[in-house]
């Protein structure tokens, strides 16, 4: 499969003025204003398409007013609306970024325990119940906490954790500050690697299903003492409390397609000099 043009659907001049940065960017990248719950601004950026990535879903940065409103909604329906216009439009392959949340979800949680994993587990179960239901190629990759160098101005959600562990705060959007941190297992993996993966799965025909897509799997407190022997002298968490955690996931089924990713060390150091280029460590 090939894409001929590239188009992204965006909304808001700050989150898109660096994509014009990009590389012969004036020459092949096209921008459409959309809003995922607005099905006929989808359709008209969609038209024409051989393929489609649906990358978008709301990652909250501090606690829900209304996680329906403002979670769920633009999750579920959002994809059911680009998965819609998507069959219009007689699309080939649609890559659906999913989430290692998808995988994990313990359907014995309190549903508003972690209202991103609800959003992502039913919106991935929506998208493949429609891809089979109307006859729509849909591929999944489900990445882990993505870390790497940030193009846009903003930091994404696992950056901002990153960035928290070598700042020595922690604060989720669950338990609000906290004086111990759960030393669960972090599936890492770099944002490059995922743009890589994404791209394999949309070309290769024989990519079905789900794909999770990670690098390393590590312990909090093991990923400190990595940080550490890479920036010493900055400041970190230390307080880890043992919880249960057993979910070691394996990104086996990628790797077979031909997926490969570069070392955690790599990733770790052109995150922090990409945050100290922003200024964020001072």
């Amino acid at each position: 499969m090939e894409m001929e043009e590239k188009r992204v659907c965006v909304t808001g001049h700050k989150k898109y003025a660096h994509l014009s940065k990009l590389e012969r960017a004036s020459d092949n990248l096209k921008l459409f204003k959309a809003d995922l719950l607005d099905y006929d601004s989808l359709c008209s950026a969609i038209a024409g398409c051989p393929g489609v990535i649906h990358v978008a879903c709301p990652v909250p940065t501090s606690p829900l007013v209304n996680p329906e409103v403002e979670m769920l909604e633009p999750a579920i329906k959002g994809t059911l609306n680009v998965l819609r216009a998507c069959s219009e439009a007689k699309v080939k392959r649609v890559v659906y970024i999913s989430s290692i949340a998808a995988v994990m979800l313990n359907p014995k949680w309190p549903k508003d325990r972690n209202w991103y994993m609800l959003a992502k587990t039913e919106a991935e179960s929506l998208a493949f119940e429609f891809g089979k239901e109307n006859g729509l190629d849909i591929v999944a990759v489900n990445p882990g906490y993505v870390f790497g160098p940030v193009l846009q101005p903003t930091l994404n959600f696992s950056s901002l954790l990153l960035l928290q562990f070598v700042k020595g705060t922690y604060i989720t959007i669950e338990q609000g500050d906290g004086d111990t941190v759960p030393n669960k297992y972090w599936n890492i993996v770099d944002a490059r690697d995922i743009a890589n993966a994404i791209l394999l799965v949309y070309e290769k025909h024989e990519a079905e299903g789900r794909y999770i897509c990670m690098a390393e799997n590590i312990k909090g407190i093991d990923l400190v003492e990595k940080l550490k022997s890479l920036y010493p002298d900055l400041t970190y968490l230390e307080n880890f409390a043992e919880c249960e955690y057993p979910h070691q996931l394996s990104s086996e089924k990628l790797q077979k397609l031909g997926w490969t990713y570069r070392p955690l060390e790599e990733t770790l150091v052109d995150s922090i000099e990409n945050y100290r280029q922003r200024g964020l460590l001072d």
